[in-house]
């Protein structure tokens, strides 16, 4: 019957009997653990006892061996005679139990806590010429890869990590992200990177260089400012490795430099990141052509000596290397003029500034051989036209975006957004252009409601009628839900109504974690861009080479995105058969320095993107209409900059230490 309750079991008694007396104290503990040891062993000393032929015969004989084998099997002694001398055997036996026990006890604890510490990351870093990381956000990931892949072929290369986070945790974090190969190695400290003496962990007066990271707190620059000032208190100026910090804020630019110092570099990441989105949107394919020029892993930037190519021109140099792209010139005093004219004669005290796989010098070649006039096509104006954009989505970098945009499209231009739902002041939004934003300009931005993850939102609009479409996920914490789950969320609504048109849609992602990249649904003309991605490698490029800092403000901040995809056809003939040299020579004529080239075509799925950095000068191929050259131009799309620089962005700080390179480069 339902109601009848079910008998209870004596084994069911035992047992909660047994962990009752047990949850009461370490006396009935110690009671318990005394009745098992005597149920076990006297009876074994018995059946030893009974079975043993030596025995005494007698019963009394029997149990005193009893009593000894249990004795000596309990360490209590074992003497025997009066009841009195038995049980003060037995007392005997308990104390000195009980002190080798406690000191058996008293040396794990000790030895479990100093394992523990360990763990815990607190003993100092006794290392030279390291690289050190303060701090913990999404850009940790790749800074860190980047400088193992720098330091991976320079023999023992160590890479320390300080912050305030639990030691196992962030070495499993990085070791199930990052592949570390050769002799490199990376190493954890727990920590405040605020407090001098946990800096102190990671030795920074002996390394080579220090990556100050902004967290992902609402108070990150401020953070980033007090790790600046800590490190002051540790190095001494004339001795300071290299430092490079990145801020958030473009308020906190002039004090954070302040802070890093001489040898100092602050980079702004939401700016830079925004910059990279617009320019990125406007030609796709170009996130993966920054990736590839910015990480350890294949061409990237380099400097080097010309005292050999002294009094020839700069149309000269570029035609001498075989498998380097030369870009431009870094003089004495560490300010870079790049895609100088092409008779531009180069001084005894120049540097060549190239892009190339490693920073060996080969022997000169002369490549002008290897260039076919007859297939170059003639400069002409490019078409331009108003552009049509939409923006789904809103974060902190939203402003940013519609700025960058203002200030680069032609007049006519409209951009459309589709900020979402929890897109309120919290997230600098508004539902009119005139709270958050600047004055549009030659940019008509158009509100619209309703919220991107719903298919029926983005039917109502015209959707492949846009020449680009940005998706922005909102800031850490703006809601329940993991950052990028609205972005992603927002790809895949976008996705199916690919699928359901037949069509591909220019879309462009901005993520926040490295591993939703994997993730994203991406069309065909789709690409993703990981939040603070770039930054991060500007960051380990700079505190590899320092020397770079001035080039890269000059190509990221200066000129406002100088590096371009444009179509083969506007350098040499469709359907042709001629060197990349041609290519390189084409491009000089119209004042642009080529640096690869991204193939379309059925061998485009081998190589990936399509992307080819820096080819050898003799290499020959058929170029298609479809091909895209990524040069490096005097200025935007061709266009002049009123100034030398973009408006309204913060030049760099020309201030030197003994006639050596810039010391600050505002990324932002």
């Amino acid at each position: 019957m339902a109601g009848r309750q079910r008998l209870t079991s004596w084994g069911d008694r035992a047992r909660y009997l047994f962990d009752s007396t047990l949850a009461r104290s370490t006396g009935a503990l110690l009671g318990w653990l005394t009745v098992c040891c005597l149920a076990i062993v006297v009876p074994v000393s018995a059946l030893l006892v009974w079975t043993d032929p030596d025995a005494p015969r007698s019963l009394s004989g029997r149990l005193t061996v009893v009593w000894r084998t249990s004795a000596e099997t309990l360490r209590l002694g074992g003497v025997t005679g009066a009841p009195l001398r038995m049980l003060l055997s037995v007392l005997l036996g308990a104390i000195a139990l009980l002190c080798v026990s406690t000191l058996v006890g008293v040396i794990t604890t000790g030895l479990g806590d100093r394992l523990t510490e360990l763990r815990r990351g607190r003993s100092t870093v006794l290392e030279r010429d390291h690289a050190v990381v303060l701090g913990w956000s999404d850009q940790v990931f790749t800074v860190v890869c980047e400088l193992i892949a720098a330091r991976a072929g320079r023999g023992r290369g160590v890479v320390a990590v300080l912050a305030d986070r639990d030691t196992a945790e962030m070495e499993e974090a990085l070791r199930a992200s990052l592949s570390v190969t050769g002799r490199a190695r990376l190493v954890c400290r727990t920590g405040a990177p605020t407090d001098p003496r946990a800096l102190a962990l990671v030795a920074p007066t002996t390394a080579g260089s220090v990556l100050v990271l902004p967290t992902d707190d609402a108070d990150a620059d401020l953070q980033v400012l007090r790790v600046l000032l800590a490190l002051r208190t540790l190095v001494a100026p004339h001795a300071a490795p290299t430092v490079v910090a990145a801020v958030r804020d473009a308020r906190y630019l002039p004090t954070a430099r302040l802070a890093a110092g001489p040898r100092g570099t602050v980079l702004e990441t939401d700016l830079t990141t925004a910059r990279l989105l617009v320019q990125a949107a406007r030609r796709p394919g170009l996130p993966a052509a920054l990736r590839d020029l910015l990480d350890f892993a294949g061409a990237e930037f380099h400097v080097r000596d010309a005292a050999d190519l002294a009094g020839l021109t700069f149309k000269e140099v570029v035609l001498r290397f075989e498998e380097s792209c030369v870009v431009g010139l870094l003089s004495a005093d560490g300010l870079p003029l790049l895609t100088p004219g092409a008779e531009t004669v180069l001084g005894p005290t120049d540097r060549l500034v190239v892009v190339a796989h490693d920073d060996t010098v080969p022997p000169p070649v002369d490549c002008r051989k290897h260039v076919d006039p007859a297939v170059v096509t003639a400069p002409g104006p490019r078409p331009d036209r108003p552009s049509r954009m939409l923006l789904l989505g809103w974060n902190r970098r939203a402003p940013m975006v519609v700025e960058t945009l203002r200030r680069s499209v032609r007049p006519g231009s409209v951009l459309d957004v589709l900020p979402g739902a929890g897109a309120g002041a919290g997230a600098g939004c508004a539902p009119t252009p005139s709270v958050g934003l600047p004055d549009p300009g030659p940019l008509d931005v158009v509100w619209h409601a309703g919220d991107p993850v719903r298919p029926e939102a983005l039917r109502a609009l015209d959707l492949f009628g846009y020449d680009s479409v940005i998706v922005l996920g909102p800031d850490a914490g703006a809601g329940p839900e993991l950052p990028d789950d609205r972005a992603l969320l927002t790809l895949l609504v976008l996705r199916s109504l690919e699928e359901e048109a037949g069509r591909p849609l220019p879309v462009l992602a901005e993520l926040c974690d490295h591993r939703s990249r994997a993730l994203a649904p991406l069309g065909p003309a789709a690409d993703a861009v990981v939040r603070g991605e770039l930054t991060g490698l500007l960051m380990a490029q700079i505190s590899h080479h320092p020397a770079l800092a001035a080039v890269f403000e000059e190509i990221f901040v200066a000129r406002g995105g100088a590096l371009a995809l444009r179509p083969a056809a506007d350098y040499v003939l469709p359907g042709s058969e001629t060197s990349f040299a041609t290519v390189v020579a084409a491009a000089l004529e119209r004042g642009q320095c080529a640096i690869g080239y991204r193939a379309h075509g059925p061998d485009t799925a081998r190589r990936g993107d399509g992307f080819r950095l820096c080819p050898r000068k003799a290499e020959r191929r058929v170029w298609s209409a479809e091909d895209e050259v990524l040069v490096l131009t005097p200025t935007p799309d061709g266009r002049d900059v009123p100034g030398g620089q973009d408006s309204g962005l913060p030049g760099m700080r020309r201030e030197h230490e003994g006639g050596g390179s810039p010391t600050g480069v505002p990324l932002g």
